[in-house]
């Protein structure tokens, strides 16, 4: 029967790191996701290469390397995009953050984006979107996607959650965004993000979300 005890101390030692170097205040989530990711792929390094018969200290090395490469999905340009919108949208009610595949989510509430029933935008967003489409380069893809709140049918909802897409699109292509570098979808009422059974929250769920990411490289 094979023995891992001699593996334990390292994968221990690296595990404890993962969770310190991943918690420090002063790092950032790029920095974050490369320190775990680094410690999380040495220790599952070591393991493997002392069960295929390797040096558990070289196998903590090379899946270190790995690690740090897959725990650094989140590129410096995204992290200067976040912070740049959100000192961007500060005091606007704007919620700038990071999703779970590495997009950056710009959630725009209605009483900055839309009126009920109506897919023009409201003045008070033009600005934030004007700064919104200086911050993009020639590289960047926008997904722009929108809600409506539950008053009305679907018939309604669903054709007007897109018109408020293409409403952000076209304010976007005016400040000299190309369109085919932007998407749009809408999803009606179907994604509520507060209860439609009061105002407030029906002003919440009446909102557009963009999303900003960069192009896939060849071969991914």
């Amino acid at each position: 029967m094979m023995q891992f005890t001699s593996t334990r101390p390292l994968v221990l030692a690296l595990a404890s790191a993962a969770l310190l170097l991943g918690g420090c205040a002063d790092m950032s989530a790029r920095q974050k996701g490369t320190a775990t990711g680094a410690a999380a792929g040495a220790a599952v390094g070591a393991v493997l290469s002392k069960v295929t018969g390797g040096k558990a200290g070289s196998g903590a090395v090379i899946g270190g390397a790995v690690g740090a490469v897959a725990g650094n999905l989140w590129s410096k340009k995204m992290e200067d995009k976040q912070r740049a919108m959100e000192q961007a949208t500060q005091g606007t009610g704007i919620d700038v953050s990071r999703t779970s595949d590495n997009q950056l989510k710009v959630n725009v509430p209605s009483d900055l984006s839309f009126d009920s029933g109506r897919s023009n935008i409201r003045p008070a967003l033009a600005p934030i979107l004007t700064r919104f489409a200086q911050g993009l380069d020639a590289t960047m893809r926008v997904q722009i996607t929108g809600h409506t709140d539950s008053q009305g049918s679907d018939a309604v909802n669903n054709p007007l959650s897109v018109e408020r897409a293409a409403s952000v699109r076209d304010y976007l292509v005016s400040q000299g965004v190309s369109a085919t570098r932007i998407s749009i979808d809408g999803k009606g009422e179907h994604q509520p993000v507060a209860d439609n059974s009061t105002a407030e929250g029906r002003a919440k769920n009446r909102r557009v979300e963009i999303f900003l990411r960069e192009p896939e490289k060849a071969g991914s």
